[in-house]
């Protein structure tokens, strides 16, 4: 035991004793500098300066851009672009789906099939309001392009579609498909292509001809959607449902049941119906047939 009191008396000692650093000419041994240090002086020292070099170097790896130059570490905003690209990707693809699922069940229609796909309903557990979407120059050329032809194609088949209306559409008899009062009428210089009557909410809607339901689908602006191809070249639609009572491919009679007024889809400000009739591919003001 005195042994290894001593020891650590000698250890201590030794931690304490004093030593002089000193710095002097090399030609007059004048001396210039002198330190006065201990052992334990020199390892507290050399401690923090470790302790210090370990931080610095932390937070310039954390901190600040040098990280990227660091071997194996991707670029924080080429993950960013990644992840955003990922998401339009995946946007695209799902509304390519739903396209041609659309132009496939029209194409079996005309050949007289009954659609065996059914559109998808949303996924309720995902929140959409966060998500915007931007159009590429790609997109924003075709759209150019698409509407400079419906121009042209406007301004030279206008007199002979319109006779095409008057002819064919005022010699049918169309069911109004819900009784209410218009907010919104036909506008086409604000592209508004369809009235929107405001109804009691859960109240049922009605198929405004006899036709085939080639449309039975959900979309984020204008939720529940059912669309009816007529004859006479005629299509309607009815959107912004509740829910929607029939399905893509059944035969619907002129003021059967196929919906219910309701709220749903982003481009909507309450209960009330979205209705659009087409003729010919071209929109049509629904109040020049129907009284609501």
């Amino acid at each position: 035991m005195a042994e290894k009191k001593e020891r650590k008396e000698n250890w201590r000692n030794r931690l304490r004793v004093k030593y002089r650093l000193v710095i002097m000419n090399d030609e007059t041994f004048k001396e210039r500098a002198s330190l006065l240090l201990t052992p334990l002086n020199v390892i507290v020292l050399g401690g923090s300066l470790a302790i210090f070099l370990v931080v610095l170097v932390t937070y310039i790896i954390a901190f600040t851009p040098l990280k990227e130059y660091i071997p194996g570490y991707s670029d924080t905003s080429l993950r960013t672009q990644v992840y955003e690209n990922t998401l339009r990707t995946d946007s695209l693809e799902r509304e390519l789906a739903m396209k041609d699922l659309y132009l496939q069940n029209i194409n079996m229609i005309i050949r007289g099939e009954t659609p065996e796909q059914e559109t998808q309903e949303p996924d309720t557990s995902k929140d959409y309001q966060g998500i915007e979407f931007s159009n590429s120059q790609q997109d924003s050329a075709m759209r150019a392009m698409v509407e400079q032809e419906e121009r042209y194609n406007i301004q030279n088949l206008q007199l002979g579609v319109q006779a095409a209306v008057e002819s064919n559409i005022r010699s049918l008899f169309f069911f109004a498909p819900i009784k209410g009062d218009v907010t919104a009428g036909f506008d086409s210089k604000e592209k508004h292509y369809a009235v929107d009557v405001v109804a009691k909410e859960n109240e049922p809607i009605k198929a405004t001809l006899n036709g085939t339901v080639i449309l039975a689908t959900w979309t984020y602006d204008a939720g529940h959607v059912i669309g009816i191809q007529h004859s006479s070249n005629l299509t309607s639609f009815y959107k912004h449902c509740s829910a929607l009572l029939k399905k893509t491919g059944e035969s619907v009679k002129a003021g059967e049941v196929i919906g219910v007024v309701g709220n749903s889809g982003e481009l909507t400000t309450g209960p009330h119906l979205h209705f659009e009739l087409w003729f010919s591919g071209r929109p049509v003001n629904p109040q020049d047939y129907i009284v609501f």
